[in-house]
């Protein structure tokens, strides 16, 4: 059955538009938008969504320095404005400070002006907390739009997505179902995402995250791998 012209061109353009919203889940998709979602590295890479956070950012910390591993923390900006000096707590422990946003909300409902100066206010505070200017991104939710995506870039940011997650801000998430989640088939390369803040996620839910840490930076360990790689 053939649509209407009527129909079939604003159809079209729908499906142009929130074609890169699948390509966190689909890796073909995220290949062809030349989105990345693993690195080059011989180790895996552990990323952290929607922080900081009072809890869950300092656990995080903590483990990490325990482990001597390194992160890619991905801010938000509200979040910044609200807990500056953790923020740059973050840097001065030697992780990687990456953009979030400013606030924390799905592209596909984003005018691609609006979400310019999201960008800009959730650089701008970031800088502000850090001294730190983040150059790649990664959207709330893991949703671009096709105008979203456009605008990443042309405000000069590299855009990433993740390999592997523990699905931790899930109300029944169990720190031994993150962490299997997380290493499952784990490998040179992956990006795992994690959050240390339960800003919009389950209520309590860094603090699952917090004690599935340990257990991923093991399972890491022992397959040879290092946890070492920063975005």
């Amino acid at each position: 059955m053939r649509l209407p012209v009527a129909l079939a061109v604003p159809t079209a353009a729908a499906a142009a538009w929130t074609l890169p919203a699948l390509a966190c889940h689909v890796p073909p998709i995220a290949a062809a938008l030349r989105v990345p979602r693993r690195t080059d590295s011989a180790g895996v890479a552990l990323t952290f969504d929607d922080g900081p956070h009072p809890e869950g950012t300092l656990a995080a910390l903590a483990e990490l320095d325990r482990a001597g591993a390194r992160a890619t923390f991905f801010l938000v900006g509200e979040q910044v404005q609200r807990n500056p000096g953790l923020a740059a707590e973050i840097g001065a422990a030697g992780h990687s400070i990456a953009l979030h946003g400013f606030r924390h909300r799905n592209q596909l409902r984003l005018t691609p002006g609006v979400l310019r100066e999201d960008l800009r206010r959730g650089a701008a505070a970031i800088e502000e907390a850090t001294g730190v200017s983040p150059t790649i991104y990664r959207p709330p939710y893991g949703i671009f739009s096709a105008g979203g995506l456009r605008e990443v870039r042309e405000a000069g940011y590299a855009p990433w997505l993740w390999s592997r997650w523990g699905r931790d801000w899930r109300a029944d998430a169990t720190p031994e179902g993150i962490a299997a989640k997380a290493t499952e088939d784990l490998g040179p390369g992956d990006v795992i995402l994690l959050h240390d803040a339960d800003h919009y996620g389950a209520g309590g839910s860094h603090r699952r995250t917090a004690a599935a840490l340990p257990l991923i930076l093991e399972d890491v360990r022992r397959r040879g791998l290092t946890a070492q790689e920063r975005l």
